[in-house]
């Protein structure tokens, strides 16, 4: 998506806090910041600065990435090692790759304006199928019976992958309050996490009831005077299942990370 002009300085509270309108600052008051992260910085691994990353998945040892801006959206197999594109498919040119899911040995990408997605052979990256939705695709994962979309508002829909209907649809609230910019998503042990577009949040998510469990910042990954474009924001989260490392980037960093979420440790 094009960058905003949003003000995401304030840091999140260990109190309960509704979030105000997101295109503003968050404001913050009467209560102690939180020391703890919640999370712990493993390694990083190469990652190619031209890529405007939309959608990260770990998958046999390899990063699956979808990258967005027309003229450039690809679907990747990129080597952790070293950041090489081991494999690509190349969308039309007036297709923006967004989110990008993995179901069986089916991938499911994506687009922002287009209103289409695709599904690819895992493998070999042929197109099989194609699929038609009503708004913009922003975020895609599953919980391995659903597919879950974001759009950029306070609503995930969870989709049937074989008819790509809508099974139901979820409002994601912190507190009372609905929470917008949902961008890129990951299914991880039972929740789903989720990039809050133009902002270093990550938030946890329960799947049932759509309530915010866990605000996650990872500002210090990369200080502001570390980062490009105001474009090129945090954006990209895999999960290695085997390990329940946390794999997270952002759109042109050249970076990837890999992460520890404390609270998830047993």
């Amino acid at each position: 998506m094009p960058a905003l002009t949003v003000d995401w300085t304030a840091r999140r509270l260990g109190c309960s806090l509704a979030l105000v309108a997101l295109a503003l600052s968050l404001t913050l008051s009467g209560c102690t910041p939180e020391k703890p992260k919640g999370w712990t910085l493993l390694e990083s691994h190469p990652h190619d600065p031209g890529a405007y990353t939309q959608g990260l998945v770990w998958h046999d040892g390899v990063f699956l990435e979808s990258t967005g801006l027309y003229g450039q959206s690809q679907l990747r197999r990129i080597d952790p090692a070293t950041g090489q594109v081991l494999a690509r498919a190349v969308l039309p040119a007036q297709r923006f790759g967004e989110g990008l899911a993995l179901l069986g040995d089916r991938l499911y990408q994506l687009t922002w304006k287009g209103q289409v997605g695709y599904v690819y052979d895992v493998t070999s990256f042929a197109l099989v199928d194609s699929f038609a939705y009503p708004g913009e695709g922003w975020g895609l994962t599953t919980d391995g019976t659903n597919l879950i979309m974001s759009d950029g508002s306070a609503t995930l829909r969870f989709l049937d992958p074989a008819t790509f209907a809508v099974r139901r649809e979820l409002e994601v609230r912190d507190g009372k309050s609905p929470l917008t910019r949902l961008n890129e998503l990951e299914y991880v042990n039972g929740e789903v996490y989720a990039n809050v577009y133009q902002s270093t949040w990550i938030v946890r998510i329960d799947p049932d009831s759509g309530q915010v469990r866990q605000w996650l910042d990872l500002a210090s990954l990369v200080p502001k005077d570390k980062r490009g474009s105001t474009e090129d924001v945090l954006n990209g989260i895999g999960h290695d299942p085997a390990t329940g490392t946390l794999y997270v980037t952002g759109k042109r960093w050249p970076l990837m990370y890999s992460i520890r979420i404390d609270s998830l440790l047993p």
